[in-house]
């Protein structure tokens, strides 16, 4: 029997077997947008002065969030009927696990191979460190190019008819939130947490490497913010659509 042959065949399978771990808790970890949201919805709360975007982790999962006096008119319009809207958060999930809640094994073995995703959108009348938390939310300084290429990345995340108009699939799981059709598509290594990342990378954190794990999304952020201060070094935009 021919030994690198056989060593080869096995490590192809353990690659294999991590990669299929790593979407199944990937797909947990989106799914964990589902608990309950969190009692502390002061309004009063108020969020930190400077320009910034926020990383929010929830448990195995991460969202993007940003200000409602900070969006343009275009993202601004995706919380209409919502009143007393401060806060916009956004994240990515595989469409049939997080929308249609068919947590089967056959679409979680599906979701290795690139299928259709949504975009939850929550809508928050306090500081996210208020709704999640502090020690779960990670603030992002960004100047006004990094704040245009995150929104730029947002609206290109959402799926639009003909009009232009984002394509609405469902109320969210709980009362302030919606999903949206995602122009992308989920798989192994297009994940929650990796579409995090980019969307911080639209944001002007270019060196933010994508990342399959909330736990090390978090880390990476912190560690990008700790180095790259808007006092030492402005924020530049980087184009970094879905998929990319």
């Amino acid at each position: 029997m021919n030994g690198p042959g056989v060593a080869r065949r096995c490590l192809a399978r353990i690659t294999a077997w991590r990669a299929g771990l790593a979407v199944v808790l990937a797909l947990a970890g989106c799914a964990s947008q589902y608990g309950p949201m969190p009692a502390a919805t002061n309004p009063a709360a108020e969020g930190p002065a400077r320009t910034s975007v926020a990383v929010v982790r929830r448990d195995w999962h991460t969202d993007i969030c940003v200000r409602m006096n900070d969006v343009d008119d275009w993202v601004a319009a995706l919380a209409r009927g919502f009143d007393g809207a401060r806060v916009l958060c956004f994240g990515f999930g595989e469409r049939q696990y997080v929308v249609e809640r068919r947590h089967d094994p056959l679409t979680m073995v599906g979701a290795l191979m690139p299928s259709e995703a949504a975009i939850l959108m929550t809508v928050l009348r306090a500081a996210p460190e208020t709704a999640f938390g502090a020690q779960n939310v990670v603030e992002v300084p960004v100047d006004d190019a990094g704040l245009a290429g995150v929104q730029r990345y947002l609206r290109a995340s959402l799926q639009t008819d003909a009009t232009g108009a984002p394509q609405r699939l469902a109320d969210g799981p709980y009362e302030g939130s919606l999903f949206f059709a995602a122009s992308g598509t989920y798989d192994a290594f297009h994940t929650c947490n990796t579409w995090t990342a980019r969307a911080l990378r639209s944001a002007g954190l270019a060196g933010l490497p994508d990342t399959l794990f909330a736990a090390s999304l978090m880390r990476e952020v912190r560690r990008a913010v700790a180095t790259q201060p808007p006092s030492r070094a402005p924020f530049n935009a980087v184009s970094a659509m879905p998929g990319e």
